[in-house]
Formats: structure tokens, C-alpha cells, sequence
């Protein structure tokens, strides 16, 4: 039996690379010798730096810059040449990522994208071609609008004053967006992103509503944050011209997508799309005769575009079965189903704490893993018996 194994990381817990590892020694507890293929995916969020770089032999440039709290702390990015030209790999979560914020301080009013822009900023100063930014596992909720002023984008008053925004909740204070001072080199590099294209920055289904609450917000809150992203994209309409309330991508990483699009020039792309140019998948998926897939939390969002769905649609193509773990079961985790996942499962054994879980994750990994191909083999040693009991007849 060939295994495939694809997993995203669980969020604010482990890496792909990481789950990835717990999967596979969860394989070889079961068979030591199993036919097996190790695929860790990215989706743009923790790990999507590292990975990029381990695969194109690249490296990792350390930078002090400004987290989502606006206080310093120590990020990366990372350099690689292919072709003759030098890219830019930027992780949004590893300057500004949910992990990175405190659950006490989870307020998606008061957090800052600047990081970002100063890890841009520090990409350019390396003479680079290419930036490939990665939208996931964000904790800001600002649209960018802070990483735009770290490139020298100007938010003014209504007294034509410099506001200085450190969270979504500056934007209300702004009347012109004013982009002359622009660092000019971003003319000269191509700036591409992989963001979840299904979200969108303004509306019901904007990304504060849907992603408000997952970053601390009260409803009172979600309320002033949609409110000020409304103000916020009617600002990069009048400066720019482009209407970025409903853009594909535009709410990725709580509306950083708006901003990158909207101010500092890139492209958007669905995650999964222009991640495959790097990862090479379908062709390792075709050969499987079982694909093991995983995220920290699977529910009615899974569908839209998240790497175990994504596994499954290719997996589907060539009748393969699909089989996903999780941490949490979520909302709506059986419209899974139509989404190509055969069947799923938590890791979690017991009633515990969420600090337990995190820290019995990699050893309960192993141990689903292994239970669960235990039961496939029970499965085909029944069909097997069937079949000769059909070929005696």
C-alpha cells in the first residue's frame, strides 16, 4: 500500500514539517517498512518561509522589526536564486502572526502589520527580483495599512496631519491616503502573494466578520472594525482608483491582501495555485493508494480553499481515498465530505486543557495515525476474505 502524506500545520501548535513528522512516525509504528511519500504543506501561513527556502536551498535573513503589538522582536525572511534572478521569501506570520500575539492582548483594533513592510523594505535593500509573500495565520486586522507606511505611504488627517496607524482603529482618523513618497524600488521588483482567495476585506462575509472574533474581537468591536474597512477601502479607491471591497484575497490576513494589492502594487494569487509551482504534488498524489491529510481545525471553512480540501480535490481526480486528522471538529466538519474527504477524526483523546493538547499533539499525531491504518487493514483483510469467499462461489 503507497502512503501519501500531506498535511498543513496546526495552527499556534505545529509546523507542517512538524506534523508532517508525527504522521509519518504514526506510519512506521504501524508498518516500518510502509511504501511512504512525506509531503509538508504550506499554505502561506507558520513554516511557509523555512519550507520555500529549505526546498530551493536557500537561506534565512534574521531582522529586528516592529511585531503585531508594536513592540520589537526578532523575524526572518528569506533569499534564493533560481534562473539568475534573487527572491524574497516573506512569511506574514513570522512578524505578525496570531502565535505572536498573547491571548490577553487579542484585540484586531489595536495590532499592526508594520513588520511586514520593514521586512519588505529589508528585501529590497538585498537588491532582490522577486517578493513571494505568504498570507496565513494572521493576528492583525489592520488591511496593511500599517506595512503600507512602513514603504512610505502617508495616511493624513482631515488637517492634512501625518496619523500614525497602529491598528485598524487609527483608519478611522484618516481623510487622505497620499502615496508620492512610495519607496520607489517597489516598481522595479514583482511582488506576488499567496493569500486564501475566497476571502474578501468589506461586506457580511468581510473579513472582519468572519475573522474578527477567531483574533479577540467583541461583536462591538467586529462592528468598528468592518466600519473602519469600509473607510479604509473608500480611501484606496480615491488615492488609487482600485476597489478592493471584494477583490478575491483582499481580506486574506485580516485585509493585509487589500493593502498589497490596493498600495503597494502585487499580485494576488490563490494560495494553493502558485504554491504547487513550488511544491510539486499531483504527481506524488496520483501514485497513493491512501492520502493522509491534517489541519488543526476542521470545519465548514476547510472547503474554502484549505489545504486538506485542496489535497482531496486532486486526490478525487484519481479515486484515491482521503483521510484527515485534526485537533478540532468544528462547525459544519461534515461538509467535508463533499468536499472529497472520505474520513475524519480528532487527535484528541480525552478532556484536557488546550496548554496539554498543544503539548500531547505531536505524540497523539503518531498515535491516530497508526489507529487509523490499523482500521484500513482491517478493512481490506474483510474485503479480501470477501473476494475469495465471490471467487469459491
Amino acid at each position: 500500500m503507497k502512503i501519501v502524506i500531506v498535511p498543513s500545520g496546526f495552527k499556534e501548535c505545529l509546523d507542517a514539517e512538524e506534523v508532517a513528522s508525527a504522521m509519518e512516525r504514526g506510519v512506521r509504528r504501524f508498518d516500518s517498512t510502509a511504501d511512504l511519500e512525506v509531503i509538508p504543506m504550506i499554505d502561506g501561513g507558520e513554516g511557509f518561509v523555512k519550507t520555500i527556502v529549505r526546498l530551493k536551498h536557500g537561506e534565512l535573513i534574521y531582522k529586528k522589526v516592529t511585531g503585531p503589538l508594536g513592540k520589537k522582536i526578532k523575524s526572518y525572511f528569506g533569499i534564493y536564486e533560481e534562473d539568475g534572478k534573487r527572491t524574497a521569501v516573506i512569511e506574514m506570520a513570522a512578524v505578525a502572526g496570531l502565535k505572536l500575539v498573547p491571548r490577553n492582548q487579542r484585540n484586531p483594533l489595536k495590532t499592526t502589520t508594520y513588520g511586514v513592510g520593514e521586512l519588505i523594505v529589508a528585501a529590497l535593500d538585498m537588491g532582490i527580483d522577486n517578493i513571494l509573500i505568504g498570507c496565513g495565520d494572521s493576528g492583525t486586522s489592520d488591511g496593511g495599512a500599517g506595512m503600507a507606511q512602513a514603504l512610505g505611504i502617508q495616511f493624513l488627517d482631515e488637517k492634512q496631519q501625518i496619523v500614525e496607524i497602529n491598528g485598524a482603529e487609527d483608519l478611522m482618523a484618516v481623510d487622505t491616503i497620499v502615496t508620492k513618497n512610495k519607496d520607489r524600488r517597489l516598481k522595479e521588483v514583482s511582488i506576488n502573494v499567496a493569500c486564501n482567495w475566497k476571502n474578501i476585506l468589506c461586506g457580511e462575509k468581510g473579513v472582519a466578520h468572519i475573522f474578527g472574533p477567531q483574533k479577540g474581537a467583541t461583536p462591538k468591536q467586529v462592528k468598528k472594525l468592518s466600519y473602519a474597512l469600509d473607510h479604509y477601502a473608500s480611501l484606496i479607491e480615491e488615492a488609487t482608483g482600485l476597489d478592493v471591497r471584494s477583490l478575491p484575497g483582499s481580506g486574506a490576513s485580516g485585509g493585509l491582501g487589500a493593502g498589497l494589492i490596493g498600495l503597494a502594487g502585487a499580485t494576488l494569487h490563490p494560495r494553493f495555485d502558485i504554491i504547487m509551482k513550488y511544491i510539486k504534488i499531483e504527481e506524488k498524489i496520483s501514485t497513493a493508494d491512501i492520502v493522509l491529510t491534517a489541519e488543526g481545525t476542521l470545519d465548514f471553512q476547510t472547503p474554502n480553499g484549505k489545504i486538506p480540501a485542496e489535497v482531496a480535490r486532486i486526490a478525487k481526480k484519481n479515486n484515491i481515498p482521503v483521510i484527515a486528522i485534526t485537533g478540532t471538529i468544528g462547525k459544519g466538519a461534515n461538509l467535508n465530505y463533499h468536499a472529497g474527504i472520505d474520513a475524519y477524526s480528532s487527535i484528541i483523546q480525552k478532556p484536557t486543557s488546550l496548554e496539554n493538547a498543544i503539548k500531547k499533539a505531536p505524540k497523539w499525531i503518531e498515535e491516530s495515525i497508526e489507529a487509523i491504518l490499523r482500521k484500513v487493514s482491517i478493512g481490506m483483510e474483510i474485503a479480501n476474505k470477501e473476494h475469495r469467499k465471490e471467487r469459491v462461489y
